[in-house]
């Protein structure tokens, strides 16, 4: 039998307690945590209507699912490094990375997105389960580097990596899954089960949860409600924690709901009702954390009038910011390959950008 998703805040805003999960309230700033997914709400919708208008080529939605990557992502010490898929939009906000280097990537005028030496926010990766596999490599060389297990906060660090439901099928990922156990490497896979690999529902890939997968791996497995930040916080908070001891990986399944299409080609009307979505726009997560926080006093209404102004502030720098993008250098991924670039590396760049300066 699948387990219900542990809920810590329910939808009317009232906190509830779990014998398997529980958060200390005064460790939690929850209107930060409001503010981060009011904002990661709006670079999802304004990153659509520049797709709409034709400044993007394409761009997969998040719509619904802002509470599991706030959450997750608040979880984080600094010097833990994160391996999204190519939805994490809230996560790479939380970590700081600037939304407008988001678009370039689709957009085609970047190569490969951000720096990530700067936020430890490794590239978005297209390819279905890849990132995986990169997040147990690198789970691999912290063990290699002994920045695990010794019980110095400033030196102990994980990976956090996020996949989605449909990943669950690609042998990446079951591969990721024996290698970690395995090595007994400090990663957590974080799937969000939104329940739809584009239009495949999760019924037609898998006879048990998400969460009870894990079991087969030799590992802990948690399913939280997707829609609960304080859920999705406190479940990665814990994972992380005894990733940086030393103790291995969890598998969390953070139970929601992809609200808008696949992405901005998709037509999700084909294969899915109305009425699915209307449901789970009723369970929307910003309207959850907002409930509890207006009741308890912890948020007024000057509060959301500041974010409104720099929501309409992130928004105009977003619109400006996509529309006088550069197109890259023909020389950058050469120059970002390695850190020092090899001879031979160095004589393939010459070439490449000889052979654009002719056809100009």
């Amino acid at each position: 039998m699948t387990a219900e998703p542990i809920q810590l805040l329910s939808q009317d805003g009232n906190l509830l307690s779990h014998p398997d999960l529980s958060l200390d309230q005064d460790t939690v700033d929850g209107a930060a945590l409001l503010r981060d997914m009011i904002m990661t709400r709006r670079v999802d919708t304004e990153a659509i209507a520049l797709q709409r208008q034709g400044e993007l080529g394409l761009w997969p939605s998040l719509l619904g699912q802002e509470a599991a990557q706030v959450g997750a992502a608040a979880s984080l010490a600094e010097r833990d490094v994160v391996f999204p898929t190519y939805r994490e939009h809230g996560v790479a906000w939380c970590r700081g990375v600037d939304p407008v280097n988001l678009l370039g990537l689709f957009r085609g005028t970047t190569l490969g997105g951000w720096d990530p030496t700067e936020n430890n926010f490794n590239l978005y990766t297209l390819v279905i389960g890849a990132q995986t596999l990169h997040a147990v490599g690198y789970a691999m060389a912290i063990v290699r580097d002994g920045d695990v297990g010794t019980g110095n906060p400033e030196r102990d660090r994980a990976v956090l990596v996020f996949l989605g439901d449909g990943a669950l099928s690609e042998g990446e990922t079951n591969e990721a899954f024996i290698w970690a156990a395995a090595q007994n490497l400090p990663v957590v896979f974080f799937c969000q089960n939104n329940q739809w690999a584009i239009s495949a529902p999760y019924s037609v890939q898998s006879r048990v949860s998400v969460a009870q997968r894990a079991q087969g791996f030799g590992f802990p497995g948690i399913r939280v409600d997707g829609n609960d930040v304080l859920a999705c916080l406190a479940a990665t908070r814990d994972a992380m924690a005894s990733a940086r001891a030393g103790n291995g990986p969890t598998l969390i399944e953070a139970f929601t709901y992809r609200r808008n299409p696949h992405t901005t080609s998709d037509d999700d009307g084909r294969y899915r009702s109305g009425a699915e979505n209307d449901v789970w726009a009723s369970l929307d997560p910003i309207e959850r954390l907002s409930n509890y926080l207006t009741a308890a006093g912890l948020i007024d209404q000057s509060f959301l009038d500041r974010i409104a102004q720099e929501e309409q502030e992130l928004a105009e720098r977003l619109r400006a910011g996509c529309r006088s993008a550069k197109d890259p250098a023909p020389d950058l991924p050469f120059r970002t390959t390695y850190t020092d670039i090899t001879a031979e590396l160095e004589r393939q760049m010459n070439d490449h950008k000889a052979f654009v300066e002719a056809a100009e």
